[in-house]
């Protein structure tokens, strides 16, 4: 039994089934962003700075255009209502940890009212810009832009700690937490370094899984 749980779960890729960052590059920025992207995945330059670049390169008189885009794009991952239902009724924390920005994360989860930390754009100069309200903490030097592994530390201490995620922004929190339920990249990673993991593809399976490891407050 997992008694005193709290689950960090990241948004693009995970809640959503595709990543809203790269969605928005392929709609509306110009060519080149995939170098940036590139160099990112490859670990050259940080999440932080990457990410800073890839919106750096769009106008802000995009915001609204951006905004309704994504908007009407985004799928959130099947179950992913039920799952909320399930973690309230059972007293599970949930909050949601996400590389992503204000304008489209916010928007995309508000029916769910949850607790998020993910970065900020501003639209106040000719191109946007990001703030970083979640950098890292004196343990992390990774430069990662909204650090999901400070968080962690920060809320979550003597607490079993559940990571859901998909991708390389969720490794290094993954290799912090107690469980990881995982797919694509991290699910790799997971079995690679054997972190006690189960898979997913829909929320009705990391119910499943929660119901499995008898997570409970």
């Amino acid at each position: 039994m997992s008694t005193n749980p709290i689950i960090f779960c990241d948004f693009d890729g995970t809640i959503t089934n595709n990543d809203n960052i790269i969605a928005i590059m392929k709609k509306f920025a110009p060519s080149g962003w995939e170098n940036i992207k590139d160099d990112i995945l490859a670990q050259r330059i940080s999440v932080r700075e990457g990410v800073g670049k890839l919106f750096g390169l769009l106008p802000s008189s995009l915001k609204e255009e951006m905004t309704e885009y994504i908007l009407n794009d985004a799928e959130i991952r099947e179950g992913f209502g039920a799952f909320v239902e399930y973690v309230k009724q059972h007293q599970i924390d949930l909050v949601v940890v996400s590389g992503g920005m204000d304008f489209f994360v916010q928007p995309l989860l508000k029916q769910y009212d949850l607790p998020i930390y993910c970065n900020e754009a501003k639209f106040d100069e000719e191109t946007m810009r990001v703030e970083w309200p979640h950098l890292c903490d004196e343990k992390c030097n990774n430069e990662c832009g909204c650090c999901k592994p400070s968080i962690l530390r920060k809320i979550s201490q003597n607490r079993f700690k559940i990571v859901i995620g998909d991708s390389i922004t969720d490794l290094k929190v993954a290799q912090q937490a107690d469980f990881v339920i995982a797919r694509d990249f991290l699910l790799e990673k997971c079995q690679q370094l054997q972190l006690r993991h189960a898979s997913f593809e829909t929320f009705h399976d990391v119910i499943q899984t929660l119901r499995e490891l008898e997570v409970k407050r």
